[in-house]
C-alpha cells in the first residue's frame, strides 16, 4: 500500500507581483521521494491541488495522503476525494516533518518556522474520568516491548514505528511514562483516550504543573495538575528522560497497583 504525506501552507516569499507564494509538499511515508508546487495564494483550490496529485502520481495515486495541519486538512480531503484517495489526519508524518524542516533553511528567515500550528487552550478532562491517584514511572525499552505484547488488555496503541529498536534503543534503556490508577473508572477512562487519538503526554510549567494529554491534529487536555515541588521535580525529570529517548514515553491506564489487570496502555512520542 503506498502512502503519502503532503502539506500545503504560505512560505515567506512573494512573486514579481507581490504576491504571497503557497507551496504544495508531497512525499513518501519512507521520505525516499518528494514532489513540490508552488502558486500565488489567490490560486490555491481543491482543484489545482489534486491536477498536482496527479502529476506527482504519474499513473500511480497513492492509497492514502497523511495530513498534519489542520488548516490544510479540508483541501487535501476534497482534493484526495476527487481522486478516490483517502485522506488522514495525523500528526505522525516523521518524512514530511523532516522534509519541510531541511527545506525552511532554504528561506534564510528565523521567524519561519515550518511545523507551527496553532493549538486551543488546553481543556480540564471530565470530572468523571479522574483517576484515584497516578506516578511517573520508567521502564526499559525491552520491558515495554515484554510487559505488554502478549498480555491480555484491552486497549493496546503501540505502533511498530514508535518502538524502542527503531529508534536505535537497547533493551536496557530507561522509557519514562505515566500510571494512572482509574479505579472503576479505569475502562471509561481508558475508552475515553482512545478516542481522542493520543500523540504525547508532555509537563506544563509550574503553580500550578501539569500533564498534558496533545491529542488529534491539535486539540489539548489537562489529565493532571499539581503543586508540589517534589511533583515538579519529578515531573522535570520524566521531561529530561524523553529527551534522551527520542521523546518516546508511555501512558498506562490501569484500575489499582496490584499490576495484575491493565485497561489501556499507549506508547507515545514528543516532537
Amino acid at each position: 500500500m503506498t502512502i503519502w504525506q503532503a502539506d500545503i501552507s504560505s512560505r515567506p516569499q512573494q512573486n514579481d507581483r507581490g504576491e504571497t507564494l503557497w507551496e504544495l509538499v508531497i512525499c513518501n511515508a519512507e521520505g525516499g521521494w518528494f514532489h513540490t508546487a508552488i502558486c500565488p495564494q489567490k490560486q490555491v483550490n481543491a482543484e489545482w491541488i489534486a491536477n498536482q496529485l496527479k502529476l506527482a502520481a504519474t499513473d500511480n495515486l497513492p492509497k492514502s495522503i497523511q495530513v498534519f495541519r489542520p488548516q490544510s486538512l479540508g483541501l487535501i480531503q476534497t482534493a484526495g476525494a476527487k481522486l478516490g484517495i483517502e485522506v488522514v489526519a495525523t500528526r505522525r508524518t516523521i518524512a514530511l516533518k523532516k522534509l519541510l524542516q531541511q527545506q525552511a533553511q532554504n528561506y534564510h528567515n528565523a521567524n519561519y518556522q515550518p511545523l507551527a500550528i496553532e493549538s486551543p487552550p488546553p481543556l480540564p478532562i471530565p470530572d468523571d474520568l479522574i483517576g484515584e491517584k497516578w506516578q511517573f514511572v520508567t521502564l526499559t525499552a525491552g520491558q515495554l516491548v515484554s510487559d505488554f505484547a502478549d498480555r491480555p488488555i484491552p486497549i493496546v496503541s503501540i505502533p511498530d514505528y514508535l518502538l524502542p529498536p527503531h529508534w536505535g534503543l537497547g533493551v536496557n534503556v530507561a522509557i519514562p511514562g505515566v500510571i494512572i490508577y482509574g479505579g472503576r473508572q479505569s475502562m471509561r477512562l481508558a475508552r475515553w483516550i482512545a478516542e481522542t487519538e493520543p500523540v504525547s503526554l508532555n509537563y506544563l510549567g509550574d503553580d500550578p504543573g501539569g500533564l498534558v494529554l496533545d491529542v488529534g491534529l491539535a486539540d489539548r487536555w489537562v489529565m493532571l495538575t499539581f503543586n508540589d515541588a517534589e511533583v515538579s521535580q519529578a515531573a522535570r525529570l520524566y521531561e529530561a528522560r524523553k529527551r534522551l529517548v527520542h521523546g518516546l514515553h508511555f501512558l498506562l491506564v490501569t484500575p489499582d497497583d496490584s499490576g495484575i489487570t491493565n485497561s489501556g496502555v499507549w506508547l507515545l512520542q514528543s516532537s
